[in-house]
């Protein structure tokens, strides 16, 4: 595997060792439920070593990394959008690359270029920084609308397309994008096919009092990221990921679903609606985090837990309605309580931890 190329844009964030064919391998160690949740909950407990107060976003997180998608942090500086993705780069044992967009980055320092060869008298593809299993975009909407659809086809494809030649991203492949809010300066906002790509959305806001004592104490002498160590390797990493893949969805949950997602689509509030790649999203989204409370199945109720942050990001609300004060999480929220839940999913028996 040819090695990134170096730019004062693009930097690695740990240095771990790439293993190009250790997601064929699943360990099987992850086979059972026991294995699963016992790997997840030190993945989360190092996460919230290091973030204070954030458990629910650091659970989500977790989710869509399970989910094979990928998520977009928006908030304002300073509340640990960054923090939050570095660190759970840690608890990997992958490749991870970090990419600080700006107004002058160009799409070649994301995917790579061909280079001239004289030796060989050939051109030679160098791989960019998206070549990682995680890639950390950070301020993603600080770069220009050319640079951002860099990233199109490696969210959605998993490969890489320069000069005709097409080359395949390592698996698993997950980008954890942050973004500060469009209001701000230098910034410019993310077109709703880019954001359509994101599995989730999630704001961190300011901690709590209590969460904002204990980070000035455990921050005082040096930054806790720097004791975080791996706690699941790629092989095992690869296997959670294939354990959430064979999580069961009744009929009844998939037809639940598309009636949230159709009900978006006919809002008289809304001007673009749930797309079907949101839908599948939601439902692999919902696949993981069953998994993370134990169970080999999806209920309706992971469903709508999940259906603020994988669509709220995906909605455009009518100019009239937005003027009115009302957001695209109070009309999810509308169609949640005006769809009917279905009262048997076919569920089958609960899993043991």
């Amino acid at each position: 595997m040819d090695a990134p190329i170096p730019s004062a844009a693009a930097a690695s964030v740990t240095g771990f060792p790439s293993r190009p064919s250790a997601a064929l391998q699943p360990s099987p160690a992850m086979a059972d439920a026991e294995s699963f949740s016992a790997a997840a909950e030190g993945i989360l407990a190092a996460v919230n070593t290091v973030i204070d107060g954030k458990e629910d976003a650091a659970r989500l997180v977790l989710t869509v990394l399970l989910a094979e998608g990928h998520v977009l942090l928006e908030d304002v500086p300073g509340v640990g959008k960054t923090m939050l993705a570095k660190t759970l780069a840690r608890t990997i044992d992958c490749t991870v690359s970090r990419i600080q967009f700006t107004p002058d980055l160009l799409p070649s320092d994301v995917t790579g270029v061909s280079i001239y060869n004289q030796d060989s008298h050939r051109f030679e593809f160098r791989q960019g920084p998206v070549f990682a299993n995680l890639v950390i975009a950070d301020e993603i909407n600080r770069a220009s609308a050319k640079t951002q659809s860099a990233l199109l086809e490696c969210m959605e494809e998993h490969q890489v397309t320069v000069d005709g030649g097409t080359h395949r991203l390592s698996a698993p492949f997950m980008v954890v994008a942050t973004q500060n809010p469009i209001e701000m300066e230098g910034t410019y906002p993310l077109p709703e096919a880019q954001r359509d790509r994101f599995m989730a959305r999630l704001s961190l806001g300011y901690p709590d009092a209590r969460s904002e004592v204990e980070m000035l104490e455990n921050h005082q002498s040096g930054s806790p990221l720097d004791s975080v160590t791996p706690v699941v390797g790629i092989r095992e990493a690869s296997a959670m990921i294939a354990r959430v893949r064979d999580i069961y969805v009744s009929d009844a949950v998939k037809e639940y679903t598309v009636s949230l997602g159709r009900a978006t689509r006919e809002h008289p509030d809304l001007r673009l609606g749930a797309s079907p790649r949101a839908l599948l999203q939601l439902l692999r989204a919902a696949k993981a985090y069953a998994a993370l409370e134990g169970r080999d199945f999806v209920l309706p109720d992971d469903v709508t837990r999940l259906a603020d942050p994988v669509l709220a990001h995906r909605l455009l609300l009518q100019r009239k309605a937005a003027g009115a004060g009302l957001s695209a999480t109070s009309v999810i929220a509308s169609v949640i309580a005006a769809v009917p839940v279905p009262r048997s999913a076919g569920t089958p028996q609960r899993l043991h931890r």
